[in-house]
């Protein structure tokens, strides 16, 4: 299995960041992280609604894995110090359209450590450089400022709302439609490399 650092001990305040696949064998340790952080996750995903036991972590893992070995989607999930702590995903990908929709879940004690924003530059790097992604999208509830920050940091242009267009316990939520090209992605990078 791969890792990928997210930063070594000097960014992270002494912490040892990385990012690598989440799959099925992994749905304990998958199903003890989302109780961890259940009501924070939930708060604007339904991540935490549907992991609510060992048998649903593991077939949520499982259809993850059939999405990567079809090309349809991704998930990864990101280490704290060998500490599974939140992921980031292709919720969909068409790679024949060069479009995907990316998101991402993290638990409280990760919180503001840059983290998400580091992972999805990974993710979103290797689809735009490796599988020919034109077009990554992030869609989040207007509510969700953490989230649209992430959106800023990486890059990406509001296009605009869906008012509301996401059922979540109960209650509707705009989600803002986030986006960046690949086009952009590259500029930036070549910005960032110049810098």
């Amino acid at each position: 299995m791969y890792a990928i650092p997210l930063g070594g001990a000097a960014a992270n305040g002494g912490i040892r960041a990385e990012l690598r696949p989440l799959e099925p064998w992994q749905a304990e340790e998958f199903l003890a992280h989302i109780d961890r952080g259940r009501e924070f996750i939930g708060q604007y995903i339904g991540l935490a609604d549907l992991i609510v036991d060992l048998d649903a972590s593991r077939s949520y893992l499982h259809s993850y894995a059939e999405k990567a070995a079809a090309d349809t989607g991704r998930i990864c999930g990101i280490w704290l110090d060998g500490r599974l702590v939140g992921g980031v995903l292709f919720r969909t990908m068409d790679v024949n359209q060069g479009t995907a929709e990316a998101g991402c879940w993290l638990e409280p004690s990760a919180v503001g450590k840059g983290l998400v924003t580091r992972a999805a530059r990974v993710l979103i790097d290797w689809a735009v450089e490796e599988r020919g992604i034109h077009r990554v999208e992030w869609l989040v509830s207007a509510a969700n400022e953490p989230s649209i920050a992430v959106a800023r940091r990486l890059g990406m242009t509001k296009e605009g709302v869906l008012r509301e267009g996401y059922l979540h316990r109960g209650e509707r939520h705009d989600i803002e439609v986030w986006s960046v090209l690949a086009p952009e992605w590259h500029a930036a990078k070549r910005e960032n490399e110049e810098d």
